[in-house]
């Protein structure tokens, strides 16, 4: 069984620590920073609009949305939805995290070629993530070898897209950075307290990206494409 497997556990622990030091470490963050009052007064959604306009890109909706940190940039409808903490705060973490959004518009308008394959990929990524474990598992049940390298080839599409998330998710904090300062958002000396969000949010998608090509090691051993073992 999975879970009596030695070497599943050997590639799955280092992958779920580095997740739970970096999600620990981004909300200690967001929450140290949410503290802070910037001293433009501007909350998170006005602070994505002024990016927005001062960058010349038009046609972006800002919506509020539900959930802790549920932040995120939706390239086909065109909306940057704000968690409640980001869009109603004037905080030094509330801005970081609303202009890193406002980034990824950027990266749309300017039609950023990571992000135009990171968007391509998120239907098989899906696919991947959903049904990889069950039909590689099940070929080795079964002593299906087809089945097995299916599973894989699922799964690799889902670690591409962890990969392909790194360069999307630093390019729209270095656009943030700069846009805050630039803009008048933060001034110099706050720009730093406001980029150290970003930098911890960063480190999930970088602890994502190891633990899913963890996995993948794990499936290329177990199936035997990888060091030769297969039992």
């Amino acid at each position: 069984m999975l879970y009596m497997d030695p070497l599943y556990w050997a590639f799955l622990l280092p992958g779920l620590f580095l997740a739970t030091i970096a999600t620990m470490y981004v909300k200690s963050t967001f929450a140290r920073y949410s503290k802070v009052r910037a001293r433009s007064g501007m909350t998170g959604a006005q602070a994505a609009q002024a990016m927005l306009e001062r960058s010349g890109v038009t046609g972006v909706r800002i919506e509020r949305a539900h959930g802790f940190l549920s932040d995120h940039y939706d390239p086909s409808d065109k909306v940057l939805r704000l968690s409640p903490d980001v869009y109603d705060r004037p905080s030094l973490s509330a801005i970081g995290v609303a202009c890193h959004e406002a980034g990824h518009a950027l990266q749309d308008a300017q039609e950023y070629y990571w992000l135009g394959l990171r968007t391509a990929l998120v239907p098989l990524a899906s696919i991947g993530s959903n049904f990889s474990y069950m039909v590689f598992f099940l070929g080795l049940f079964l002593g299906s070898m087809a089945m097995v390298k299916t599973g894989i080839v699922l799964f690799s599409a889902a670690v591409l897209f962890s990969i392909v998330t790194l360069p999307v998710e630093w390019n729209a904090s270095a656009r943030a950075k700069e846009a805050m300062v630039n803009c008048g958002i933060v001034g110099s000396s706050e720009a730093e307290a406001a980029g150290n969000v970003l930098n911890a949010a960063f480190l999930t998608y970088v602890a994502g990206a190891v633990s899913a090509i963890l996995t993948l090691l794990y499936f290329l051993m177990r199936a035997g494409l990888l060091g030769g073992r297969r039992d």
